[in-house]
C-alpha cells in the first residue's frame, strides 16, 4: 500500500477510490491527465472539466477576478446579472430566474423546496436507479431506489423506462411507454391514498445515474403531463445532463420535454464550485419569500467570471457540435466492435455520454466483466467508470474537449481487450 494512500485512509477514513489499483494525478491538461511518475491518461470520465483540464482562458478570467474583487450576492455586481442572463437565455422562455449555488446537491435541496413550496404539496416521485445529491433530504430519493422501500412516506421510486431490460418483454414501443408510464400513475394515486399532497417528479433528464436507458421516445413528453394534470411540477436534473453533454445544450432537449425546474452543476464552473437552478419567476418568487435564502459562496464575482469563460469556450470553439459528432463516432465504432463481441450486450447513449453494457453469455449483467474491462482500460492509460443500477455499464464521458483523435486511441485500446477476452 502507497503512503498516500495509508495517508488518506489515516484521514479521510475508507472514502471510495477507483480502480483495484488507485492513481495519484497531479496535473491534466485539456483531455490528458498526469499521474505521479508521469505516466499519461486519457480521462473519458470527469464532466467537470467540461472545457478541459487546467483550461488556460477559465484559469485566467477565475485569476483575473479574484485579483480585482469576489464578494457575496448582497452587493450589486452587472458580472452576475450578465452571467443569469446569458444563462437563462439558453433555456426554453419559461425558465425566467435562476438561483446560484455551489454544488449539485445545493441545488437538488432548492429544486426539492421550490417545487414543493409552490405546489403546497410534499410527495415526489424518482427512479430506482437514481441519484441527485447527499444532502439529508435529497439522500431519501437515492436510499427509496437502492431499498426498494420508500425513505419516508414523501418519495415513491419506480422503475426507470428502458427498451434493453423492459418491465415486460415482446411489447411495441408504445405500450411499453405505457407501461412504465403507469408506475407514475400508480405512485401518484398511492400519496392521493396515502393523503400526502402530490409535489412532482424530480429525474435526471437522460437517466445518467440509471446507466443511459435508450427510452420509449414519447416517455418524458407524457411523464410531464401526467405530473401537471396531477398538480405536480417536473424537475430536471441537468447537473451530468447539461452544458452539451447530450449532443444538444440540455439534456431534456434530447429526450424531449419542457422542465418545470432545473437544475445545473458540475460543468458550469470547469472544477470552481459552481451551480444554480431556473425555474418561472413565480415559482422562484414563492422559493424566496418562504426561506429568504442566501448562500455566502453562491452568486459571486467569481462565479460569474468563470461560468462566462466557460460558456465562451464552449460557443468559440464549437463544442456542441462537436460532443454530438464525436460522440456519434465512437458510438458507431463501438458498435462495430460490438458485433463480434457478445459479452458487448448493448451500446447507447447521447452526445460525448456513451454506456456500453457487459454481460454474460447468458446476457445476465456481468458486473465483474465491467469492471474488469474497466480497470485494464485503466493500465492502457484510459480512465472510465462503471454506472447503472446492476453497476456492469461502462461509464464514457470525457470533457466535451475530446476529439476524434482520442476516441480513435481509446477504439483501438478498447479492441485490443475484448479480443484478448
Amino acid at each position: 500500500m502507497s503512503s498516500v494512500l495509508q495517508r488518506r485512509q489515516q484521514l479521510l477514513g475508507d472514502a471510495t477510490l477507483f480502480y483495484e489499483d488507485p492513481i495519484q494525478i497531479v496535473k491534466g491538461d485539456g483531455v490528458l491527465l498526469y499521474d505521479e511518475k508521469g505516466k499519461q491518461y486519457i480521462d473519458m470520465y470527469n464532466n467537470v472539466p467540461c472545457v478541459g483540464h487546467a483550461n488556460p482562458v477559465v484559469v485566467e478570467a477565475m485569476a483575473k477576478q479574484m485579483s480585482t474583487l469576489n464578494v457575496h450576492s448582497r452587493y450589486l455586481h452587472e458580472g452576475i446579472l450578465n452571467y443569469a442572463e446569458r444563462l437563462l437565455g439558453l433555456h426554453h422562455a419559461d425558465l425566467e430566474n435562476i438561483i446560484f449555488a455551489c454544488t449539485g446537491t445545493e441545488a437538488s435541496e432548492i429544486a426539492l423546496m421550490t417545487a414543493r413550496i409552490a405546489t403546497r404539496g410534499r410527495g415526489i416521485i424518482c427512479t430506482d436507479a437514481t441519484y441527485h445529491g447527499n444532502s439529508s433530504e435529497v439522500i431519501k430519493m437515492a436510499i427509496a431506489a437502492s431499498s426498494g422501500e420508500p425513505a419516508n412516506a414523501e418519495f415513491r421510486a419506480i422503475p426507470f423506462p428502458q427498451k434493453y431490460r423492459p418491465l415486460q418483454q415482446g411489447l411495441d414501443e408504445e405500450a411499453l411507454c405505457e407501461l412504465y408510464l403507469d408506475k407514475i400513475r400508480q405512485a401518484i394515486a398511492d400519496f392521493e391514498g396515502s393523503k400526502i399532497p402530490f409535489a412532482g417528479m424530480f429525474v435526471c433528464s437522460i437517466f445518467a445515474n440509471e446507466g443511459l436507458p435508450d427510452i420509449p421516445g414519447s416517455f418524458m413528453a407524457k411523464a410531464t403531463d401526467i405530473v401537471h394534470a396531477a398538480g405536480g411540477l417536473m424537475i430536471a436534473d441537468e447537473v451530468q445532463a447539461g452544458f452539451c453533454r447530450s449532443g444538444d445544450f440540455w439534456g431534456y432537449e434530447t429526450t424531449g420535454f419542457k422542465p418545470d425546474i432545473v437544475c445545473m452543476g458540475k460543468p458550469m464552473g470547469n472544477g470552481l464550485p459552481l451551480s444554480a437552478v431556473a425555474a418561472s419567476a413565480a415559482h422562484v418568487a414563492s422559493f424566496r419569500k418562504a426561506t429568504r435564502y442566501f448562500n455566502t459562496f453562491a452568486s459571486s464575482p467569481l462565479q460569474a467570471a468563470v461560468g462566462m469563460a466557460v460558456l465562451d469556450e464552449i460557443q468559440n470553439r464549437d463544442l456542441l457540435r462537436q460532443s454530438a459528432a464525436v460522440g456519434a463516432y465512437m458510438r458507431n465504432a463501438l458498435k462495430r466492435i460490438q458485433a463480434d463481441h457478445p459479452s458487448m450486450g448493448d451500446v447507447r447513449g447521447c452526445g460525448l455520454f456513451t454506456g456500453i453494457e457487459w454481460v454474460t453469455e447468458d446476457s445476465q449483467a456481468d458486473q465483474e466483466g465491467a469492471i474488469a474491462v474497466t480497470n485494464r482500460l485503466k493500465e492502457k492509460g484510459f480512465l472510465l467508470s462503471n454506472a447503472g443500477i446492476l453497476k456492469n455499464v461502462i461509464k464514457v464521458r470525457p470533457p466535451l474537449v475530446f476529439e476524434k483523435k482520442h476516441a480513435d486511441q481509446f477504439l483501438e485500446a478498447f479492441k485490443e481487450i475484448v479480443k484478448d477476452g
